[in-house]
């Protein structure tokens, strides 16, 4: 496949559940959630050859405050610019204070966050209840 990509993004339905469910399974460093309970917030989907290649979920959580709860790619389509395009469509439609949770090990996408103008706020202890491991709070103002 080559770089170039054509890419839609659209909110997520139900019909894309399975195809959301399959991306969060195959990125194990994601947060594992329930994918139904997406539905309840601002579910994004990239569409790329037809299919969903990505997706992306915030919710709003004070007037001037939102939180990214959930970011992964179809690993078939990583490093094309998805996640980022993403990540920067939720963000515009929430502004004020853009916060995320991401894995201390996860050094990847810390940097990938700092890509895109987060900054590292502070920790949570023992935050995943699968590993134990601590998160790094991070935030943008937008």
């Amino acid at each position: 496949m080559s770089l170039a990509l054509k890419m839609d993004l659209r909110s997520g339905s139900g019909d894309d559940l399975a195809s959301i469910a399959q991306i969060q399974a195959a990125s194990p460093e994601a947060s594992q959630w329930d994918v139904p309970e997406y539905l309840k917030y601002d579910l994004l989907v990239a569409v790329c050859a037809g299919r969903v290649a990505g997706f992306a979920v915030a919710r709003r959580v004070a007037e001037d405050e939102s939180e990214l709860l959930n970011l992964a790619v179809d690993p078939a389509f990583r490093r094309r610019g998805i996640g980022r395009r993403l990540v920067a469509v939720l963000a515009s439609s929430h502004l004020g204070t853009f916060w995320l949770e991401v894995r201390e090990s996860n050094l990847g996408a810390r940097k990938f966050y700092k890509s895109l103008g987060f900054c590292e706020a502070g920790c949570r202890p023992g935050y995943y209840p699968d590993s134990a491991e601590g998160a790094i709070v991070m935030n943008v103002h937008t």
